[in-house]
């Protein structure tokens, strides 16, 4: 028990450079397994994301006016001139920085209120990629759009994507595991066309979008919250992959371990 409550508090203090991506693919892969083994992290985890992505959501920008920046940048260029005239060992008071006084200070805290803000509106390469798989999937859910060929029958699913992909995306049965396949469908992401295949947990739909790994490199599962969806995503032996659901962390945690095992055990020779 003790042991347990250690690797909680462990991976819950790593909750929030998991968050950044600022973990090694070691650590990142050993959280992930955590979360997917534990509600009560992967609770913490989902709210996380809940918060930085209400941050992000409803976080105001506004442009710096003019006069603001040329202020900003006289103070840090004098803060640097007296940074390099600075002797080692210098008391507290006597710091570069401890000349400023409470008026630029209070444009330096403006500025990076004003810097945050900016940050959190602008969405990067990877939200934008999001927002796409969150319309698909929402747009799957409507009436006959879930799946081009309806089939439980990964043998039958495959070969339906030859000749219409310039790749052979991987169809895993998971039924046994509590994750039955429903179908897959074309669908075009990322400005390209890609291979979505649906699954199904109860009565949750999980939709998994495939394409190839144009860096060629595996990553380890990375997990956002984006209207209310849970999204995963990972590259694993040259394809990159996006799964999304409203289904819990763990569950779809669970998912994807054991999806990427049977995938892993398929391409051994």
């Amino acid at each position: 028990m003790v042991r347990a409550d250690m690797e909680c508090k462990e991976s819950q203090d790593r909750l929030s450079a998991y968050a950044d991506g600022e973990l090694d693919a070691p650590a990142m892969a050993q959280l992930a397994q955590h979360l997917a083994q534990c509600p009560d992290c992967a609770r913490a985890c989902e709210q996380l994301f809940a918060l930085r992505a209400a941050v992000k959501q409803h976080a105001a920008g506004h442009a710096a006016p003019a006069f603001l920046q040329q202020r900003l940048r006289q103070a840090l260029q004098e803060e640097g001139k007296q940074a390099r005239k600075a002797p080692r060992g210098r008391k507290w008071a006597q710091l570069p920085w401890a000349w400023i006084n409470f008026g630029v200070a209070s444009v330096s805290t403006t500025a990076l209120a004003v810097t945050l803000a900016l940050y959190l509106s602008v969405p990067s390469d990877a939200e934008r990629l999001d927002q796409e798989i969150v319309a698909s999937h929402f747009r799957s859910l409507m009436p006959d759009h879930l799946a081009d060929v309806a089939s439980s029958d990964q043998h039958t699913v495959k070969p339906w994507f030859s000749g219409k992909l310039d790749f052979s995306p991987p169809v895993v049965d998971l039924a046994q595991e509590g994750f039955p396949l429903i179908g897959g469908r074309l669908d075009y992401i990322n400005a390209r066309p890609v291979a979505a295949l649906a699954y199904r947990r109860h009565q949750h739909v999980l939709n998994l979008y495939v394409w190839p790994d144009g860096a060629q490199r595996d990553a380890p599962p990375r997990l956002a919250v984006r209207q209310g969806y849970h999204l995963i995503r990972w590259s694993r032996s040259g394809m990159d992959y996006r799964l999304i659901s409203d289904l819990n962390v763990a569950e779809l945690m669970d998912f994807e371990r054991r999806f990427t095992a049977q995938i892993d055990k398929e391409s051994v020779p």
